[in-house]
C-alpha cells in the first residue's frame, strides 16, 4: 500500500509512504507510473534522496524510478532488536517495494548496503530483475576473498568491525561532539545541505542504532553475506577513490557473474559517486538500462 504526492512533470519527485508488513516507509518517486520500475536502494548513512539526481534524470527518460528509506532509516520502520535487521527481512523488503509498484520484474540499483542487499536479492531471485547495477560495493565473495588475502583490504573494513563490536559505544562514538564524527563519514564533496540533513535524521532517538543494526545483523564475525552467482545483466562502478572498497576486490567481482557484465572504474569518484559525479553515474545507468529495457511486446 502507498501513497503519494504527485508532481506536474515526470521528471520532478514525488513523496511517497509505502507500507510493508506495518513498517511505513517514506520514499520518493519520479516518472510515469506505467514505466518499468528501477528500484533504487541506498547505503550508510544515507537515505532515499541520496539519489535525486539519478530519480530526476530516470524520471525524464520514462522510467518509474523509486527510491525508498530503507528499514531503521524511515521513522515508521525501525523495529527494536538486531534480529529485525538480518539479510532475509532486507531483501524480503526490496522485493516488497517492487511488489508495491506492481512490478512482477524490475531493474535494481544499488549502493554500499544497498549493494550487498542487491547481489543476495539478484542471486536468490534473478526472475525479479530485468538488470542489476550495484555503485562501490564488490560482490560479497570477492570482497571476503579480499579481505583474506589483502591485508589493506581488511584494515579499510575495520570500522565495520567496530560497529558490530561495539553497540552503544560506536553510537556514542559517532554523535559526540554534536556528531562531529558521523559529519566526518561524508565525502567534503557531497552538498552540505544533503549531509547535514541526513545527520539530523540519524540523530532521532534509536535512529542511529537501527541503521548500525544492519551490520550488527550479519550472519557472523567475518560480514560473510551469503550470494551466490548472478545471472542477470550487471553493471559494477567503483569509484578509483573509495577509501575503504579496494580495486582488488572490485576486480575479483567478475568471477560471480554469469551474465551480461560490465566493469566501469568512475576516475575522481569514490563510494559516494551517485552524487559526487551525477550526470556521468546518470549517463551510464540510463545506457545499461536501455539496453535491457523491456520490448514493447515483451513482458
Amino acid at each position: 500500500m502507498e501513497t503519494a504526492v504527485a508532481p506536474a512533470d515526470a521528471g520532478a519527485l514525488e513523496q511517497l509512504t509505502i507500507t510493508v508488513g506495518g513498517h511505513h516507509h517514506s520514499a520518493l518517486a519520479a516518472g510515469p507510473a506505467a514505466g518499468e520500475l528501477v528500484l533504487l536502494l541506498h547505503g550508510w548513512p544515507e537515505f532515499a534522496d541520496a539519489w535525486t539526481e539519478q530519480l530526476h534524470a530516470l524520471g525524464e527518460a520514462g522510467y518509474r524510478a523509486l527510491a525508498v528509506d530503507q528499514r531503521g532509516y524511515a521513522a515508521g520502520a525501525r523495529p527494536d532488536g538486531v534480529a529485525h535487521y538480518t539479510l532475509d527481512h532486507l531483501v524480503g523488503d526490496a522485493l516488497a517495494f517492487a511488489d508495491s509498484q506492481g512490478a512482477a520484474r524490475f531493474h535494481l540499483i544499488a549502493r554500499d548496503w544497498g549493494g550487498m542487499i542487491a547481489w543476495a536479492l539478484a542471486a536468490a531471485h534473478p526472475d525479479r530483475l530485468r538488470s542489476l547495477t550495484v555503485l562501490s560495493t564488490p560482490h560479497p565473495s570477492a570482497l571476503q576473498r579480499a579481505v583474506a588475502t589483502d591485508d589493506g583490504q581488511f584494515h579499510d573494513l575495520g570500522y565495520i568491525r567496530f560497529f558490530r563490536h561495539e553497540a552503544g559505544k560506536a553510537e556514542k562514538y559517532l554523535l559526540r561532539d554534536e556528531a562531529a564524527q558521523l559529519r566526518a563519514v561524508y565525502n567534503r564533496r557531497i552538498p552540505k545541505t544533503v549531509v547535514e540533513r541526513s545527520v539530523a535524521r540519524l540523530s532521532e532517538p534509536g535512529a542511529l542504532t537501527a541503521t548500525l543494526n544492519w551490520y550488527r545483523g550479519a550472519t557472523n564475525d567475518e560480514f560473510d553475506i551469503p550470494a551466490g552467482r548472478i545471472t542477470v545483466p550487471t553493471l559494477y562502478l567503483w569509484g578509483r577513490e573509495d577509501p575503504y572498497l579496494g580495486q582488488t576486490a572490485a576486480e575479483q567481482t567478475v568471477h560471480h557473474i554469469d551474465a551480461e557484465y560490465r566493469f566501469q572504474i568512475v576516475e575522481g569518484a569514490s563510494q559516494w559517486m551517485a552524487m559526487e559525479a551525477p550526470d556521468e553515474v546518470s549517463a551510464l545507468l540510463l545506457d545499461h538500462l536501455q539496453r535491457h529495457r523491456r520490448a514493447i511486446t515483451g513482458r
